[in-house]
């Protein structure tokens, strides 16, 4: 669908103040630091803007602005990994915007997450926010059946690391 430059701005403008805390999330569980979050966040934004046209109305809007956000961070910090020093992201869990009394189990939570590999970190994430299976499958490109497999998986590690 193609629109006007202004249409264009209007809609991206209301894609971001809709999805932020999406796009947050995700960026933030790629990121090694604040630059890198800043870098991935400005990233997914960008291919965002690219992509507003592109999109059909196929699926959910959160569905594709997953997508976009999985695909550009994974994509970014497949490229970027030679980053020696960075800044601990856990003290800045303000980024995902939850309250203060969550923000020790948040810590834990995402340190114990950032130690899954990408697939089974993309497929928590959505869990945790509770995507639907079936549209977990739709944003990862895999069955529904594997996708309930690799939860099952990631859920079984993240236990097994956190009774350690």
């Amino acid at each position: 669908m193609k629109r006007t430059d202004a249409e264009r701005r209007a809609c991206f403008e209301q894609y971001v103040a809709e999805y932020s805390k999406v796009i947050n999330k995700v960026c933030y569980m790629y990121a090694d630091d604040m630059d890198n979050f800043n870098d991935l966040r400005q990233e997914v934004l960008i291919n965002v803007w690219l992509g507003i046209d592109s999109f059909e109305n196929r699926s959910k809007m959160s569905t594709w602005i997953y997508r976009v956000s999985l695909n550009t961070c994974i994509t970014y910090t497949n490229k970027e990994r030679k980053h020696s020093s960075h800044e601990d992201l856990s003290d800045n869990h303000y980024l995902l915007d939850d309250t203060q009394e969550h923000s020790q189990m948040l810590r834990e939570m995402y340190q114990l997450i950032n130690r899954l590999n990408r697939l089974d970190k993309a497929m928590i994430l959505l869990w945790l926010d509770e995507v639907p299976y079936d549209e977990i499958a739709l944003i990862m490109g895999i069955s529904r059946n594997n996708v309930a497999s690799h939860l099952r998986r990631a859920k079984e590690k993240l236990s097994n690391m956190a009774n350690l």
